[in-house]
């Protein structure tokens, strides 16, 4: 659900992870973490978690 969320708002809304992360106050580095604990990694080319 987490990276569902989260490319859905790098796609309709911020053009890279650091806007995002800027704009909910959170952690970019810690969500990547999370993410990569799942097997996605963040692509700034795409702008999305693959």
């Amino acid at each position: 659900m987490l990276l569902s969320i989260v490319n859905m708002k790098l796609r309709d809304q911020y053009s890279s992870l650091n806007d995002l992360a800027r704009s909910y106050d959170i952690d970019a580095e810690a969500l990547c973490k999370k993410l990569s604990e799942a097997g996605y990694h963040y692509q700034t080319t795409s702008n999305q978690f693959k």
